[in-house]
């Protein structure tokens, strides 16, 4: 009897330890199977898709590049914000302290860079009709429209521009010269007037302050159409070593004389004269 209930109950044992290893095969089988369809139920990423997104990334990186302006949009750009223009070299005014004032000017306007970062190898190569990349910020100073803590680069392969001077005569008291602000203008047939209550034909700075071998800029005044016009040789763009500088010395009230320079704005047109010629 004793051995009929042992082995009744091996069998009963044998039984439930197969029980056991079916469910668990069931268990891993399903767990399995549930991984595979999982899997299988991700969608793949088309190559459409890819391209998408690889596009989007590169217009991303697009929109935050400079980019460079019409002078016509330079002009509509609100004040203090970032502009870049590519423009070219007409003049140099001055260098110090890593940073150099400009001139400068392509077909379709000018500007006028101050104190742009530039190292003095670097002012060494701007030279007229120099191509170049500008990024700073449109500013307003009495009137003088010019962009300020600019940087720039050289454009090699630009091509080069030098100004012909614009004659701006007709428009002087009227509202349509500042449209040619900062470019390379010409005045003609104008007679020089006296500066001062003395007679003096031009003045060392604008009031009288200044001297001879000093860096004093000179003024002079000269007439056309019954209006008289202040005109300014920037000591400089152009120093006691220039012909211009010199011609103003020698002028006499009464001269007819003709001009060019660059159209600055300070509280109202006062051109930067870098040329003068006495009518014979």
């Amino acid at each position: 009897m004793k051995k009929l209930l042992a082995l009744l109950l091996a069998l009963s044992l044998i039984v439930a330890a197969f029980a056991g290893c079916s469910n668990n095969t069931v268990s891993e089988s399903s767990s399995e199977s549930s991984s595979e369809s999982s899997e299988e139920s991700k969608p793949e990423e088309s190559s459409e898709e890819s391209s998408a997104v690889e596009e989007s990334s590169e217009s991303s990186e697009s929109a935050d590049a400079e980019t460079v302006m019409t002078h016509e949009e330079y002009e509509a750009a609100e004040l203090d914000s970032k502009v870049t223009v590519v423009t070219n070299v007409q003049a140099k005014q001055s260098w110090w302290d890593d940073k150099a004032t400009v001139y400068c000017q392509s077909e379709d306007g000018a500007y006028f860079l101050y104190d742009m970062a530039c190292t003095e190898d670097m002012y060494d190569k701007l030279v007229p009709g120099a191509a170049i990349k500008v990024t700073g910020y449109k500013a307003e100073w009495s009137g003088e429209v010019e962009i300020i803590d600019a940087t720039f680069e050289l454009v090699e392969d630009g091509a080069s521009y030098v100004a012909e001077p614009t004659d701006v005569t007709a428009l002087l008291g009227t509202d349509d010269l500042v449209k040619h602000q900062n470019e390379y203008v010409a005045f003609k047939g104008l007679t020089v007037e006296a500066s001062n209550d003395d007679g003096a034909a031009f003045l060392y700075n604008w009031d009288g302050s200044g001297q001879e071998g000093t860096d004093s800029d000179l003024y002079f005044k000269a007439s056309v159409n019954g209006e008289t016009y202040t005109f300014v040789i920037e000591y400089y763009l152009c120093n006691e070593t220039t012909e211009v500088y010199e011609a103003v010395r020698n002028l006499k009230v009464g001269d007819q004389i003709d001009l060019t320079g660059f159209m600055y704005w300070y509280e109202g047109p006062q051109a930067h004269i870098t040329t003068l010629t006495v009518a014979a």
